[in-house]
């Protein structure tokens, strides 16, 4: 299932959504674990310390917002910064905030 959206085409709902999945410490957190390499979800249950069932709601955000990509591997999930992430961050700010 294709979730990608045309950037130009995002709404300011869109945008606010990207924004509010990076403002929690802990997504954000995530996705600078997940900026070197893939990792389980597993891993990131030890290094962040968080119940299973918060991890899933922070990844579930994430995923959401189109800035992570999970691939199922048995019981586990490998994650990874999706490859237009930086795009999606970047649409959501306004344009003068940009160099």
């Amino acid at each position: 299932m294709d979730t990608s959206i045309d950037l130009e085409l995002m709404t300011f709902q869109d945008r606010t959504e990207i924004l509010k999945a990076i403002a929690d410490t802990s997504r954000l957190e995530i996705l600078d674990i997940l900026s070197p390499e893939i990792r389980c979800n597993c891993h990131l249950q030890e290094v962040l310390n968080l119940t299973p069932n918060l991890l899933s709601y922070h990844l579930k955000v994430l995923r959401e917002a189109g800035l992570i990509e999970g691939t199922k591997r048995g019981r586990w999930v490998d994650y990874a910064i999706a490859s237009d992430a930086r795009s999606r961050i970047a649409s959501a700010l306004p344009q003068a905030l940009l160099p």
